[in-house]
């Protein structure tokens, strides 16, 4: 009897990772093995890499907080401090872009902490 080989099911799985692989250069967009390798590979990475963005921009918005709250005479680390005591709950993304865009409600809110 012979071998019998499900082309239909290898075929929709190749495409597949293909598809995933359009735009990546030279042998990684069109050879099977070097192809599949390197969409595994943007996988892991994509995986790991939605995990460390939330770091990232966790240290921006600390970085930024940090910048502004220099110009009034405090440290971050003081200025969280007392914003916990005079329970004023807005996240550090919030704060962030009071500092940046709304320069007087951030100075309200410093003002109220001190």
């Amino acid at each position: 009897m012979p071998r019998s080989v499900n082309s239909v099911a290898s075929r929709a799985r190749r495409k597949k990772v293909f598809k995933l692989a359009k735009g990546y250069w030279g042998r990684r967009k069109n050879v099977w093995t070097v192809a599949k390798n390197a969409v595994e590979k943007g996988l892991l990475y994509a995986y790991r890499d939605r995990k460390v963005k939330k770091r990232e921009f966790r240290a921006l918005w600390i970085t930024r907080i940090n910048a502004a709250v220099r110009a009034f005479g405090m440290s971050y680390s003081q200025f969280m401090g007392k914003t916990k005591i005079a329970n004023i709950g807005l996240n550090r993304k919030v704060l962030a872009d009071l500092a940046m865009n709304h320069p007087e409600a951030f100075k309200a809110i410093v003002d109220k902490v001190k």
